[in-house]
């Protein structure tokens, strides 16, 4: 049986810094690897800069400065935000890669040629640069914008290679309808549907390289053309784990794959990147993980409101784990969801300084007082946990700890062990402590600083006070 577990995050532009929509991401895909190494599972856990973008070239231009120079300053940022996050990866893949990604993409065109899906013709169409897509005109607002950037595209003619991604309507249909691509969740999976019940048209998979100020991955035999970003970015997926270079690797990692995306970015996994293995022949991923959007108090993030949040500095005011709790515990997993800095006060001072916190420190001082042993913690979770992961819904997972802790802190008011015998106390506390030992077990893939705190504590042979683990703000 393969033990194997691969998860993906998208893999971002790189034409500004990482925001909270990207943190939310990162702490869904990282919970999930996490609670997956917990199993026993071999885990692999990717991620990469998505590098060959016209916007990241405009980004360098704008800036004034060498578009390499730009890319690799970027790159920098991003994977030195992936430690400051907390975020375990096993692989960061640079689109600019020439070594390890470059080889991969251009044998998946190779193949997707030999199978006959890539075809060379003059196009004109509607080209969004945020996107980094064609749009028809019945795909924009009733104001001709893109419906993702609400900007007015720039109509694009030159030659290029197209994918025939018509000639994969009915197997995709197939695949979905049959479950064998899951996405999650069903609303995304009927968006899909409904995409691709619309009619599938091939799409453009090359840039002129004059186009694209010569970044990108070279079309095998055409120097005057460069891969489109699309057909680059997804294939980081599998060019991270061998395909190109190391294929025993490859096969024992793929297709045992999670992909953790955006709503936005849903056509391109669950569809044009599935077509494209499917002509190469290979497999595609197990899931399609689809989370929505981040709004701040109820309006869309934008520079020009000036309400752009900046996770950098919610994590010096208020701690990693207490974003990571609020972001995977309080916002949907999979809907659209709304960061408000008054409901985070409220969550921290809440469910975690006068919550979890709270509860340690007085279980603690108790045990200290009565010179209690620790006790052990489970080895394996709760069923209704482990559901709740199966299907991907993390929240419900972190509620569920939830519950656990206000089921605690009320068994401690029922049996106020104060005012009880040392024996009588010794007892109570010996149940509280194995309760407490649960929760922190089960909290290992949510906030998994704190899991790690309260388990060596309460495990220990002499149980003394703790340091509030959220102080009080």
């Amino acid at each position: 049986m393969n033990n194997s577990y691969y998860i993906t995050t998208a893999i971002p532009y790189i034409n500004a810094r990482p925001h909270v929509g990207h943190v939310l991401e990162w702490f869904q895909a990282d919970a999930l690897a996490r609670y997956h190494r917990l199993l026993g599972k071999n885990v692999v856990f990717t991620s990469g800069t998505d590098e060959n973008s016209l916007k990241n070239v405009q980004a360098a231009e704008k800036a004034g400065v060498d578009t390499q120079a730009w890319l690799d300053e970027y790159a920098k940022i991003f994977q030195d935000a992936f430690a400051f996050f907390g975020i375990e990866l096993t692989h960061f893949r640079r689109g600019s890669d020439q070594k390890l990604h470059w080889p991969g993409v251009q044998k998946l065109w190779e193949y997707c040629t030999k199978a006959g899906d890539i075809y060379k013709k003059s196009y004109t169409g509607l080209y969004c640069v945020g996107c980094e897509s064609f749009y028809g005109s019945e795909d924009l607002t009733k104001d001709g914008l893109c419906p993702e950037h609400l900007t007015a595209p720039e109509s694009v003619t030159e030659e290029n290679y197209f994918f025939r991604l018509s000639r994969y309507q009915e197997q995709i249909l197939q695949l979905l309808n049959s479950g064998k691509h899951q996405i999650v969740s069903e609303q995304y999976r009927n968006e899909m549907l409904r995409f691709v019940e619309h009619g599938l048209e091939d799409f453009s998979v090359s840039r002129s390289s004059e186009r694209a100020r010569g970044v990108g991955v070279p079309v095998p035999g055409d120097t005057t053309q460069v891969m489109y970003v699309w057909f680059d970015a997804l294939a980081i997926y599998i060019t991270a784990i061998g395909w190109g270079y190391d294929e025993t690797t490859f096969e024992k990692y793929w297709p045992s794959a999670v992909q953790v995306i955006g709503k936005g970015i849903n056509r391109f996994h669950s569809i044009y990147w599935v077509a494209m293995l499917l002509s190469a022949n290979l497999a595609i991923p197990n899931t399609t993980f689809v989370h929505g959007y981040l709004t701040v108090d109820g309006q869309k993030m934008s520079k020009s409101l000036g309400n752009v949040l900046d996770p950098f500095q919610l994590v010096k005011v208020y701690g990693l784990e207490s974003l990571r709790y609020y972001l995977l515990g309080h916002i949907p997993t999979h809907a659209d969801g709304d960061f408000s800095m008054a409901k985070f006060a409220e969550v921290y001072a809440a469910d975690l300084a006068n919550g979890i916190g709270n509860l340690c420190s007085r279980i603690a001082k108790l045990c200290e007082t009565v010179d209690l042993a620790g006790g052990n913690f489970p080895k394996q979770f709760a069923n209704e946990f482990q559901a709740a992961f199966a299907a991907f819904e993390i929240a419900t997972a972190a509620e569920w700890v939830r519950g656990k802790i206000r089921a605690l802190d009320e068994y401690l008011s029922e049996q106020v062990p104060w005012t009880k015998t040392a024996q009588e106390q010794r007892a109570i506390l010996t149940s509280a402590v194995e309760q407490l030992l649960t929760i922190g077990y089960h909290l290992q893939p949510l906030i998994p600083n704190t899991a790690k705190q309260i388990l060596d504590h309460f495990s220990q042979p002499h149980i003394s006070a703790i340091a509030p683990l959220f102080p009080r703000k």
